[in-house]
Parts: C-alpha cells; sequence; structure tokens
C-alpha cells in the first residue's frame, strides 16, 4: 500500500493499540468480538435489532453506507456494527492493514448516531453470532447484511464439516438482509433461494433493493482508482478519501 496512507495512519495513537489488540486475537480459540466503538445509543435492553455489516472494508465505500443506511430504515435496526475480522474465510489479507482499516471505519463511526465498531477473531458467520452473544442482551436479534456474493459463499461446502447441521443452526441463531451488487438484480437473489437446497431457510433471508450506481460500487474499484491517480470522492464517505489526500 502507499506509504503515505501508511503514515497517516501511524499518526494516530490508536493505530498501535489497534495492532496489538489484533495479534491478541486468537482464530484458534474460542470465538471472540472486541468492540472497539459503541455508539452512545447501544442496545441495552432484550429483544432489539442488531445490524451486523461483516466485511473486509478495504476501504469502506458509499455502498456500504448505503446498505446498513437502507437496512437500517427498512427493518428498524436498533443499532448497526461493521465487523472486521481478523481471520476471513474467503479472502486472504492485501491492501490496507487490519489497524488501519478499523481506525478508518472508527473515524467514520464517530459522527454517526447509532454505529459501533468491532473486530472477530473468527470468519465464520455462526462463529460470530456466537461470540456477538456473550456481549448483547439476551434475546437480540441478529441481522447480518450482506451482498448477494457472501449469500451464496454461506451455502458453500468447504466452509462446514456438516453443512446441514450447521447451516439449520445458524439459521436458528440469525437472519440475513440480502442486497442486489452490481450484474446481479433481486430477482437472482429469490431465484437462489428458491433451489431446492436453500428453500428451507428462505424465511430468514429478505432480499434489499439498492440503486443502481451503490449495486455497483465496490472496494475493487476504489483500490483500482487509487492505484490509477483517479479521484475517489463519489465512491468513499469524505472521512476515507481525506487518507489519500
Amino acid at each position: 500500500m502507499n506509504h503515505e496512507v501508511l503514515d497517516k495512519f501511524r499518526a494516530y495513537p490508536e493505530y498501535e493499540k489497534y495492532s496489538q489488540l489484533i495479534n491478541e486475537l486468537d482464530p484458534n480459540a474460542p470465538p471472540q468480538v472486541v468492540i472497539v466503538h459503541r455508539t452512545p445509543d447501544p442496545i441495552c435492553g432484550s429483544g432489539k435489532k442488531l445490524g451486523i455489516f461483516s466485511g473486509s472494508f478495504n476501504p469502506l465505500t458509499v455502498a456500504h453506507i448505503k446498505m446498513v443506511e437502507e437496512a437500517r430504515e427498512r427493518f428498524q435496526l436498533d443499532e448497526l456494527l461493521l465487523l472486521l475480522a481478523k481471520a476471513n474465510v474467503d479472502k486472504d489479507l492485501f491492501g490496507w492493514p487490519l489497524a488501519g482499516r478499523i481506525l478508518s471505519l472508527k473515524r467514520y463511526a464517530e459522527d454517526q448516531n447509532n454505529i459501533s465498531i468491532g473486530i472477530s477473531s473468527h470468519g465464520r458467520y455462526i462463529d460470530k453470532v456466537e461470540a456477538l452473544k456473550t456481549i448483547y442482551p439476551v434475546d437480540t436479534e441478529f441481522h447480518f447484511i450482506v451482498g448477494y456474493d457472501t449469500l451464496v459463499r454461506i451455502f458453500d461446502p468447504k466452509y462446514y464439516t456438516d453443512i446441514q447441521t450447521e447451516l439449520q443452526h445458524l439459521f436458528l441463531e440469525c437472519r440475513f438482509i440480502v442486497a442486489n451488487r452490481d450484474q446481479v438484480d433481486i430477482e437472482t437473489i429469490k431465484e437462489f433461494l428458491s433451489q431446492p437446497a436453500h428453500q428451507q431457510y428462505r424465511s430468514s433471508v429478505t432480499p434489499l433493493r439498492l440503486p443502481d450506481f451503490y449495486a455497483e460500487v465496490s472496494s475493487t474499484e476504489v483500490r483500482q482508482r487509487i492505484a490509477q491517480g483517479d479521484t475517489i470522492s463519489h465512491l468513499v464517505p469524505p472521512v476515507i478519501a481525506e487518507f489519500f489526500e
């Protein structure tokens, strides 16, 4: 990554603290989620709705923000959690260091009303749920906000030892809000859920329609534009763009 960007990260005292925190998280130990920034109005009582967007945020884009905003409004979510995973089941680490991503997410969340930031030791959704249950009140409803590509990976057998048992456990513990991404429309999501192997979980998955512009924005595009020296101000929140100025 650009050394100037890395120097900007290191200028913040929290950067070294986050680096140490990441090093201490153990993917081989029981699942753990650490909240590094909590909204001033967090979930306190039972029966509330937590919206969780678990992503790589490499970097955070306006599409990520649109997804959580649309999900919060439509499903009346009481708190939003942007969750970064130390161990990701399907992506190697590249681009921004994890400590820098946490720092950038925290900078963004500080100006928002109900967004918290956390980091998970594990990458699988069922492991994240088990860790979150130790933090949030009993009967908190967990709603994961994901894109279509992530939904497909959730049903990939390579991530499980006993896929049917583990999927049944996962869908008993949480719901999924699935946004259309790029060339995938809402009908494609519905067709995927209509497949025989997926039908029993369909009631726990709700499609979320994004406007075309946001559906096409990706972190990959942002990184490409940065490498080419092109503007990214229309693709990322202002606080993220500041790291490249």
